[in-house]
């Protein structure tokens, strides 16, 4: 399925209050809690990332998912959001399309992992994310659907960020120094374990 995804991330301190404020709105739960791995693969030169582009293996739960993700011919998007063109599918095998994208000459190159809630409300969907540098919101939906829900549930502009998980890694890796390669919960831990040795024993 192929589609136009206009998205915006916000931080989020008190994953509760937002709970509660989705109720309050009549969001529906989809999915409560559950696990997500994600793998981007590109080109040894990053080819697909010179493009602007994604191609994705997502696991999530029982449900595996390839997508490829790139800007819309001819339009830089609107800067108040992240629009992207997204084509996805369900795939039975994960591993057999990962062999696949190897002998295509795709190896993985990013793991990012988080657990993740879903919600939906007439066209739209929120996403609450539980990563491993932090929590942040999703919500996916028509601009003018967006700015009524950050409005309802008093999102300041501070706090709302068109980045991807990636970007926000990268700057969290300068702002830290830490020495972990992905956005996965063993490599955080073991890096923030190593430094607060280090820190006790000095």
């Amino acid at each position: 399925m192929q589609a136009a995804e206009i998205e915006l991330k916000f931080s989020v301190d008190d994953m509760d209050k937002l709970r509660l404020g989705a109720q309050r709105l009549g969001f529906r739960l989809v999915t409560d809690r559950t696990f997500e791995s994600n793998t981007l693969y590109d080109t040894v030169d990053r080819s697909l990332r010179s493009r602007r582009q994604i191609l994705r293996i997502r696991h999530y739960g029982d449900v595996c998912t390839v997508t490829h993700k790139r800007v819309a011919d001819g339009d830089a998007g609107d800067v108040a959001y992240k629009t992207r063109i997204e084509t996805e599918s369900v795939v039975e095998d994960g591993d057999a399309l990962a062999e696949i994208f190897l002998q295509l000459g795709y190896g993985p190159v990013f793991r990012y992992e988080k657990f993740r809630t879903q919600w939906e409300l007439e066209e739209g969907h929120l996403v609450l994310d539980e990563t491993p540098i932090g929590v942040w919101a999703e919500l996916e939906g028509s601009p003018a659907w967006i700015e009524r829900i950050l409005e309802d549930l008093q999102v300041g502009p501070e706090r709302r960020s068109t980045k991807s998980y990636g970007a926000m890694f990268l700057s969290w890796k300068e702002e830290t120094g830490s020495s972990a390669e992905n956005l996965a919960f063993d490599e955080v831990e073991a890096w923030a374990e190593a430094r607060d040795l280090s820190a006790a024993t000095r």
